[in-house]
């Protein structure tokens, strides 16, 4: 068996709903959010998805349908930073995006009722208590302050802790990595990608290319893998062989920003990211030990696995 035919729950049809609006008084305007569901199931765990920089709601469909076809509710909120919102960079909201970005993932939590109203046919189906966060580059790090990890001040201060214990697992897709190896550019004008990841403590996948060179650092491709090495226990780390910042077109299906297409690659991500999440959300699944095996076994892996 190979990491692209790891086994995974059978796939069922998916209803999409979108935009759904929660209201969002101290954001400026209300936050929308495509909700996404297999069309039968009960007790469904839930993924909510934190884009990058310039995406929407209608961005990854590559993961969020693979994950609603295989058994997960998906929630994508679009972030005040989506190319759909052309929010000015004077605008004064813009030095805090990091924290509205976080404030959006906190504020679909608070209206699962809301959420589960506007599917027909999801009321009563979620489960709760078993909620998964998961984001892509600026979203990664997104969830990376649910999970523990801190925003540094300039003076290497930790700012307020904005983990939410809500969120029982992650997913860190090409998510930056310590603040201090910035670049000189992004450390002047993106002072709120100085994190800290020595209070993430929540369990979670990183997932990073070994050909995703940044400009936002002074380092090479390692940078990504700093969630996993500088944070606590409990952690994998998914490494993808030639894999660059949109790990082989997770972004979307035939998207102009991916220079390393590659659908073995997107294969790869969804079923070890979904086995991540199973194993996470329900211990006694073995999905997750199975799924590593698999890539370990593989004669010509497209990445390795690591855990601790």
């Amino acid at each position: 068996m190979s990491a692209q035919e790891v086994n995974v729950s059978a796939a069922t049809a998916v209803v999409s709903v979108s935009p759904v609006v929660l209201s969002a008084p101290d954001r400026g305007e209300d936050l929308q959010v495509r909700v996404s569901a297999p069309v039968v199931g009960r007790d469904l765990p839930i993924i909510v998805f934190s884009h990058g920089h310039g995406s929407s709601l209608d961005g990854y469909a590559p993961l969020a349908g693979f994950w609603a076809a295989h058994g997960f509710a998906v929630i994508q909120p679009t972030h005040l930073d989506s190319r759909r919102r052309s929010l000015p960079p004077d605008d004064p909201r813009t030095p805090a995006i990091w924290q509205y970005r976080v404030e959006d993932m906190k504020r679909i939590l608070d209206n699962f009722d809301l959420i589960e109203d506007s599917l027909p046919g999801l009321s009563g189906r979620l489960d709760r208590n078993r909620v998964a966060a998961a984001g892509h580059s600026f979203g990664g790090q997104t969830v990376s302050m649910l999970l523990g990890a801190r925003m540094l001040d300039r003076d290497g201060e930790p700012r307020k802790d904005l983990s939410d214990s809500r969120i029982k697992a992650g997913v860190l897709l090409a998510a930056g990595g310590r603040g201090a190896d910035l670049s000189p550019f992004a450390a002047e004008h993106m002072p709120y990608l100085n994190s800290s990841f020595t209070g993430m403590t929540t369990p979670a996948l990183v997932v990073a290319g070994d050909s995703d060179r940044s400009p936002l650092t002074v380092r090479g491709p390692d940078w990504f893998a700093d969630p996993y090495f500088l944070s606590p226990g409990g952690k994998g780390l998914l490494t993808l062989f030639g894999g660059e910042h949109m790990l082989g077109g997770i972004s979307g299906y035939e998207v102009t920003e991916t220079t390393d297409e590659n659908p073995a690659r997107v294969a790869v991500i969804q079923r070890m990211t979904w086995a991540f999440l199973r194993s996470a959300l329900y211990p006694e699944d073995p999905a997750w030990p199975a799924a590593c095996a698999a890539l370990r076994q593989e004669p010509h892996p497209l990445g390795r696995i690591e855990c601790k």
